[in-house]
């Protein structure tokens, strides 16, 4: 298609195309995201899995563990900042490249360490490249998708991280039984890099892109224009839509990195699971937050067709998922291991989908030259709030061996998130810069 006919194609003339057939290249986009997020949880989740056999090779404590898990959120914060800033400058595609070329190092890395300095290091390169992922997701979903539609693509690219939570407990056994954890990390990370050049030959803005249609990008389009100027991230701190993004997902985000890193520990303890046997538990948890992923971004899709402000649709559904996140404060207590199962899957789905609607805050009210700064601060505030509750789930195991006061925290906290989020964006409305 010729410059001239996506500059007609975005024009008032071009309206009409929204009635005609509209082409579906752009969920091509969120494909590329989402098997980007399944390698992701690979990689991440893949020590939470051989917690229980690199702590006995290498006697760590429960402290140990948790402050190697600190390590890794500390980097992931201070990336997570950076990559915001890198990639509203550098763009999406060379951006998330850079990002995940590193993180893929670093989880090859961790395969070659052999003291607990060197299991910081490499979970330090990780988090380095990790803290990429999410801000350029979401700007890529910004530029590919009109705000009716984000929270949905949104959904669908974050349920990858599930995809690669339910993998995990499959593939990592089995190679590590076969071959060794050593193996097992660099097997699964040169397997990883294979995505890394589709991403660079795919990826294009929409406007640049040969296989987006007139009528694909006057929808994607559809929005009012954006401003273009360039937005300094010590100036978005002063909005209080930045700050309800952020303080949502400092309360937010430690309940899922708890569950990513803790939950092997937790049915290997209280069910006696261990590495040949608690796959099953694993996947059923992680196929309920993949439903719910999905779900939730659906869910608001739904209620804005229907007519629903932004504002009304995403609380209702973040309102609905932080009711269903309720029982797990009991699921410690459950004697049967499946209906633990069910408690810890709901949850997990809850926090999907709540996320899901909580990641398009930035996109719903910030103009998308804004967006992956906004979605940085966010992700840095997020980790620091992961590493404050890794330290309290360090020092509670370490005590008193329970993980009752633990869910007790999840069950709670995002009832609290949305207040916080209300309070700050009664209407989220969109911001003027």
């Amino acid at each position: 298609m010729t410059t001239a006919a996506r500059t007609e194609a975005g024009s008032p003339d071009a309206a009409a195309a929204s009635s005609a057939s509209v082409g579906r290249y752009r969920w091509v986009i969120v494909g590329l995201l989402f098997t980007a997020m399944v390698i992701n949880y690979v990689d991440r989740q893949t020590i939470g899995l051989l917690k229980a056999d690199l702590t006995t090779e290498f006697g760590w404590t429960e402290k140990d563990y948790a402050r190697l898990i600190l390590w890794f959120q500390g980097a992931y914060a201070i990336a997570y900042l950076a990559w915001g800033r890198i990639i509203d400058r550098m763009g999406a595609r060379f951006g998330f490249g850079v990002a995940f070329l590193i993180w893929q190092v670093g989880h090859m890395l961790t395969g070659l360490a052999g003291s607990f300095s060197g299991f910081i290091a490499s979970r330090v390169v990780l988090g380095l490249g990790e803290g990429g992922a999410f801000p350029a997701g979401i700007k890529s979903v910004a530029e590919w998708f009109p705000k009716k539609e984000r929270a949905l693509a949104t959904g669908l690219f974050n349920a990858g991280t599930n995809i690669g939570a339910i993998v995990t407990p499959l593939l990592i056994p089995a190679l590590t039984l076969a071959f060794g954890w050593q193996v097992t990390f660099l097997v699964t990370g040169l397997l990883g890099l294979v995505w890394l050049p589709v991403w660079l030959l795919v990826y294009r803005r929409p406007r640049e892109h040969a296989k987006v249609s007139a009528a694909e990008l006057a929808h994607i389009e559809s929005d009012p224009a954006d401003p273009v100027e360039k937005v300094a991230w010590t100036r978005l701190l002063g909005y209080r839509e930045t700050w309800a993004y952020a303080l949502g997902k400092f309360l937010i985000d430690p309940i899922w990195w708890m569950f990513l890193f803790w939950l092997p520990d937790f049915l290997g303890k209280r069910y006696g699971l261990d590495l040949k046997t608690f796959g099953p538990p694993l996947v059923a948890i992680y196929l309920l937050s993949d439903v719910g992923s999905v779900a939730g971004g659906w869910l608001s899709s739904r209620f804005m067709k229907l007519g629903w402000s932004i504002n009304r649709a995403r609380k209702t559904t973040m309102l609905i998922c932080a009711l269903l996140a309720i029982p797990v404060g009991g699921a410690a207590l459950a004697s049967n291991l499946w209906v633990a199962v069910l408690i810890i899957g709901v949850a997990t789905a809850a926090h999907q989908g709540f996320s899901a609607n909580l990641y398009t805050l930035p996109s719903d009210v910030f103009p998308r030259s804004a967006v992956g700064s906004v979605i940085g601060i966010g992700g840095m505030i997020g980790a620091v709030g992961g590493m404050v509750f890794s330290n309290y789930v360090g020092e509670v195991l370490e005590r008193i061996g329970t993980y009752t006061p633990i869910f007790a925290v999840a069950a709670t906290v995002y009832l609290l998130a949305l207040l916080v989020v209300h309070l700050l964006t009664p209407k989220m409305e969109p911001v003027k810069l």
